[in-house]
C-alpha cells in the first residue's frame, strides 16, 4: 500500500529570501494541500511498564482508527492510505498478540481505500488480498469470496475461477469446520461460474446448429460444465436464505435439458418453504417459470396474490390486474380494482399510463353498468384526503399535458369520475384536449359531464362541496 503514498502533490511556492526572510502568500487550496500528516501518540521510545505501555498502544490505536475514519468519510484515500499505515505500524510495536480485531480492520479498510484510490491496481489488490488471507486464517475464506467479488467486477473470470478452486481445497484444522457456510459460498460462486462457462457453450452450439452442422467436443464440454454447476447450485440452495441468482442459474440449467418437474419443485420450495425469508423474487421466478410453461390462470393468479401482499407496488402488479379483469368471478374482478388502486398509491406509478389505463377501464365499466359503485367508493374512501394533491393537482394537469397526452387523458377520466367535473385536472385537460380538436376528448368531456351524479354518489353528502 505504501505506492499509493506517491500520489501527486500541489508543489509548494518558493521561499522569497530578499531582506528578511519571507513566505509568499498561498492560497487556502495551497495550504490545504500542504497540509502535514497528522502526529500520531505513538509508542515512546524509552522503556515502559507493561501498564504503560498498553495505555499508550490503546490511545495510539483509537486516534489512528479516528483520523482513518475521517479520512474515509471525506473520501481523502490517500491520506487513508498513510494512517492505515500507521496504524499497521503500531500494531507492529504491541506485544499483546491481540490481533484479531485489528486484522480484520485492517481486511476492510485497505480494501475499501484500494477499490476508491486513484493509483489502486488489480496488482497492488491481488497482493492486499495475499496478505490479508495470512493474516487471519478465521476469516480466510471471507477475504477468498471478497477477492474473488473484485476479480469479477474486473472481468478476470478465469482468475477468479482459480481462487475459487484453491480456496475449496483448503484445509486448516478445525477452521475448516467452522467455516463451512463459507465453503458452501465458495463452491456455490464456484458453480456459478460453472454455469457461465455452460453458457457460453450452449450458444456457440446453437450458432453450429443454425449453420446446419454439429460440434461433438462442444456438446461434451457444455455436458461437463453443466453437471459441475448442477452439483454446487443444487446444494446452496438446500439452504435457507435468499439464492436469486443461483435458484435462476439452477432453473434455467433443469428447464434447458427438459427436467420442468425439478425446476418447480425447486421454485415451490424457494418461494413457499417457511424456512425461508420472505423474497419477492422468489414468486417473481415463480410465476415466469409458470408462465413459460402454459400453466393455467389460476396458477398464474395464485402465484401473484402472494406477491401483491408482500410488494404491492410490483411491476407486475399491471398483468395482475388484468388476469383479474378478465375472471367471469366478481371477486376476482373486485381484486383488481384493489390492486390497480393500491399501486397508483406509490409514486413511481405516478406517470405509468398503463396503471392508469388499466383503472380508467375498470372503473368506466362499472360507471356505465352502475353495479359496483360501492366498490369505487371504498376504495375512494380512504384516499379522497390526499389522491387529489398528489395525483390530480392542476401543476401536474399541464404537465402531463405537455408530456405524455395518453396519461393526461386516462388520468382526466378517472379525477372526473372521482372527484367530479369540477375537478381542476379534469377541466385543464379536457379544455385543452378539445382546444386541440381532438375527438376523443370531446368523448371524455360527455361522458363525464353525463354521469357527474356517480360523483355524489361515491363522494358522499359531507363531501359533495369539497373541490381539489
Amino acid at each position: 500500500m505504501d505506492s499509493f503514498l506517491e500520489e501527486e502533490d500541489v508543489e509548494a511556492p518558493a521561499v522569497v529570501a530578499v531582506g528578511k526572510r519571507r513566505r509568499r502568500r498561498r492560497s487556502p487550496a495551497t495550504r490545504a494541500a500542504l497540509q502535514p500528516s497528522l502526529h500520531l501518540p505513538f509508542l515512546p521510545p524509552q522503556p515502559a511498564s507493561s501498564n504503560e505501555h498498553k495505555l499508550n498502544f490503546r490511545k495510539s490505536k483509537e486516534a489512528c482508527l479516528s483520523y482513518i475514519q475521517d479520512a474515509l468519510l471525506q473520501k481523502q484515500w490517500k491520506r487513508a492510505a498513510e494512517f492505515l499505515i500507521c496504524y499497521v505500524e503500531s500494531l507492529e510495536k504491541d506485544y499483546s498478540r491481540e490481533h484479531v480485531g485489528p486484522s480484520e480492520m485492517i481486511w476492510r479498510i485497505g480494501t475499501e481505500i484500494l477499490w476508491h484510490h486513484s493509483h489502486s491496481s488489480m496488482k497492488e489488490f491481488n497482493c492486499f488480498m495475499e496478505q490479508m488471507k495470512t493474516l487471519g486464517v478465521k476469516r480466510y475464506l471471507k477475504v477468498c469470496l471478497e477477492h474473488v467479488f473484485h476479480l469479477l467486477c474486473n472481468g478476470q473470470i478465469d482468475e477468479a475461477y482459480q481462487n475459487l478452486s484453491l480456496a475449496e481445497s483448503w484445509r486448516f484444522g478445525e477452521q475448516t469446520a467452522i467455516q463451512d457456510k463459507e465453503m458452501k459460498l465458495i463452491q456455490a460462486y464456484r458453480g456459478l461460474l460453472d454455469y457461465y462457462s455452460w453458457s457460453k457453450q450452449k450458444n456457440i452450439l446453437l450458432e453450429h446448429e443454425e449453420d446446419g452442422f454439429s460440434d461433438l467436443a462442444v456438446e461434451q464440454e457444455m455436458h461437463s460444465y453443466f453437471r459441475k454447476a448442477a452439483v454446487n447450485l443444487k446444494e446452496i440452495i438446500k439452504i435457507p436464505g435468499v439464492w436469486d441468482v443461483f435458484v435462476k442459474c439452477y432453473v434455467d440449467l433443469l428447464e434447458f435439458y427438459g427436467d420442468h418437474n425439478e425446476a418447480r419443485q425447486v421454485l415451490n420450495e424457494y418461494a413457499y418453504n417457511s424456512k425461508f425469508p420472505a423474497n419477492p423474487n422468489a414468486h417473481v421466478y415463480l410465476y415466469q417459470f409458470l408462465k413459460r410453461q402454459g400453466e393455467s390462470k389460476k396458477s398464474l393468479i395464485s402465484a401473484l396474490k402472494i406477491l401483491h401482499d408482500i410488494v404491492p407496488s410490483h411491476e407486475l402488479m399491471i398483468d395482475f390486474n388484468t388476469m383479474l379483469q378478465k375472471s367471469k368471478k366478481r371477486k376476482k374482478r373486485r381484486l383488481g380494482l384493489e390492486v390497480i388502486f393500491a399501486a397508483l398509491d406509490y409514486a413511481g406509478w405516478k406517470e405509468n399510463t398503463k396503471a392508469w389505463s388499466c383503472l380508467a377501464r375498470q372503473v368506466k365499466q362499472i360507471v356505465i353498468s352502475e353495479k359496483h359503485l360501492d366498490w369505487i367508493k371504498q376504495e375512494w374512501s380512504s384516499r379522497k384526503d390526499w389522491w387529489p394533491a398528489f395525483h390530480f393537482s392542476r401543476y401536474l394537469a399541464k404537465r402531463n399535458w405537455q408530456e405524455n397526452e395518453s396519461l393526461s387523458y386516462e388520468k382526466a377520466l378517472v379525477a372526473g369520475i372521482l372527484l367530479g367535473k369540477d375537478c381542476k385536472y379534469f377541466k385543464y385537460v379536457s379544455h385543452q384536449g378539445c382546444k386541440a380538436q381532438l375527438k376523443r376528448f370531446r368523448g371524455l368531456k360527455k361522458f363525464v359531464n353525463r354521469h357527474n351524479p356517480v360523483y355524489l354518489r361515491i363522494s358522499g353528502p359531507s363531501d359533495s362541496s369539497v373541490q381539489p
